[in-house]
């Protein structure tokens, strides 16, 4: 692979894609500047209804092509997003919640980094957030420049001088002011699923940590909240 293979009119990034809130966004900032390329992941969630807002996210922001991939997680469980026997907690939690999905964002990342290589994209973007987020360990900074530092030693690409960047843009951000942009770039956030335990029909449980966010979020940026709750 040569570096004319990354000439193109555009460059592509590939965009981690769930169907929430901060992916929708992260679609909509890449698509100012890149040909996007959504990858969205069936991973054994207990539900189906955010697969069903990424197809709708992707469409609506033009990606040019929009993958899912099978992943197995719910076979080592150990997440109440993967695990039907564990509860979603409803109640904020201390420490690390039960909702994180052991290496989740490692496993994302490592297909999102190989989809990279393959339509000779120059940057992957993920909607990790440290500021409004659930405490999860792989949404801090330093996860993610460790992962910048594999991705250049792991790959064809960075080895050969063309190196993959990964990119944050809501990190520092709060979630009222991931909305006020999202807004901006035209995100119809009506699209989006963001609870842990949304029913088939994408209607939120408006009591999971997630709501709890999502909806401090659009109270805080004074517009008005468009989660359709059961």
């Amino acid at each position: 692979m040569t570096t004319s293979s990354y000439a193109h009119s555009r460059p592509r990034a590939v965009v981690l894609l769930s169907g929430g809130l901060d992916s929708a966004t992260c679609l909509a900032i890449a698509a100012q500047e890149y040909d996007c390329y959504a990858i969205s992941f069936a991973y054994g969630q207990r539900h189906n209804s955010e697969l069903a807002a990424a197809a709708r996210l992707a469409k609506a922001h033009g990606a040019v092509d929009h993958r899912v991939i099978h992943i197995d997680l719910g076979g080592i469980g150990g997440s109440a997003l993967t695990d039907m026997s564990i509860d979603v907690p409803e109640e904020a939690s201390l420490g690390i919640p039960v909702t994180y999905v052991p290496a989740r964002n490692t496993v994302f990342l490592a297909f999102a980094l190989g989809f990279a290589e393959v339509v000779h994209a120059d940057t992957m973007v993920i909607g990790v957030n440290a500021v409004d987020y659930s405490g999860y360990p792989d949404c801090r900074p330093e996860y993610i420049a460790a992962f910048q530092q594999l991705a250049n030693l792991a790959t064809k690409s960075g080895i050969e001088g063309h190196p993959l960047k990964v990119d944050t843009p809501l990190l520092h951000l709060s979630k009222a002011e991931i909305i006020q942009q999202g807004l901006k770039l035209g995100v119809d956030y009506s699209l989006t699923v963001s609870c842990y335990q949304a029913d088939l029909d994408g209607y939120a449980c408006g009591k999971c940590d997630s709501c709890r966010l999502r909806r401090e979020g659009f109270l805080a940026a004074g517009v008005a909240d468009p989660t359709r709750y059961r």
